[in-house]
């Protein structure tokens, strides 16, 4: 039997006795689904906190009114302190989130649908990674919530050895 990315991580998270947090906003939850299809995921993940609105990613994950305002909701710097702050709020090692456009509506030409961004606070420090989906609403939140998958698991297996 294969293991699917949701496993491999859950293996690799074990491996370190590190826990994982996710703040999503674009996904909706589905990371978080995702994580908990596996049975012992409770060992290495410690929740979620979705937050769609601004109101909640200021209120629960510390994001700064200034960097929404400046920046957007969908932007670097936003996932940088949705991951540091998911991180904080759940006493986690490791902070996934998620930002993005998932669409119909709501593009722009500078951030057209599907256009999202990662975020990944960890041990060592901060990264980031910026992912342009190219689907429909359901397709775009289902991709944005593999590549994000994807980007932690190549975290874990290179960056995140000791």
């Amino acid at each position: 039997m294969t293991e699917n990315i949701e496993q491999l991580i859950g293996n690799e998270l074990r491996e370190r006795g590190w826990r994982l947090a996710i703040a999503e906003s674009c996904t909706g939850g589905l990371i978080g689904h995702r994580i908990t299809n596996i049975s012992g995921s409770s060992t290495y993940y410690l929740g979620s906190i979705t937050a769609y609105a601004y109101r909640a990613k200021v209120r629960l994950l510390g994001v700064s009114w200034d960097t929404l305002e400046d920046f957007g909701a969908v932007s670097e710097e936003t996932i940088k302190e949705m991951a540091l702050g998911v991180r904080r709020a759940l006493a986690a090692d490791i902070g996934l989130s998620v930002s993005g456009i998932a669409g119909p509506t709501g593009g722009t030409p500078d951030k057209p649908v599907g256009y999202a961004w990662i975020g990944l606070s960890t041990p060592s420090g901060i990264k980031t990674l910026q992912h342009n989906a190219g689907g429909n609403r359901i397709e775009n939140k289902k991709e944005v919530a593999q590549t994000a998958l994807d980007f932690l698991y190549q975290f874990l297996i290179n960056d995140g050895k000791d």
